[in-house]
């Protein structure tokens, strides 16, 4: 069986980018958020193996998504996904609850590296 994946991001071209990786791969995405807040719902609509997350997003940003979906299920398995390489919100995400970080653009080999790291 496929591991599921909900990807939460504001664009829909890396949306689709990193749905088609992790596809290509044999990952099941079963869902997508274009909002924080929509995150933290499909999250708890779909119980996803992984969640790929955004740090910048309109309504609720990424980092605060990371916090109420570890309030939910400690366990969780939340990769992030951000153009902003800045340390400080590498940080900040990690101690959220978010177990992995890549920085975009990605090539698919670094994305599936992180997602199998995550999942392991």
């Amino acid at each position: 069986m496929s591991h599921t994946v909900l990807v939460c991001d504001d664009a829909i071209f890396m949306r689709t980018m990193i749905s088609d990786i992790l596809t290509q791969a044999g990952y099941d995405v079963i869902g997508e958020a274009e909002t924080g807040t929509q995150a933290v719902e499909r999250f708890k609509e779909l119980s996803p193996d992984l969640v790929t997350m955004d740090i910048v997003m309109p309504s609720m940003g990424g980092i605060d998504a990371v916090r109420e979906i570890v309030k939910i299920a400690p366990a969780a398995k939340i990769l992030m996904c951000s153009a902003m390489g800045q340390q400080a919100l590498v940080v900040e995400a990690i101690q959220a609850g978010a177990r992995d970080f890549i920085v975009k653009p990605f090539q698919p080999s670094r994305v599936l590296e992180a997602v199998q790291r995550v999942l392991e």
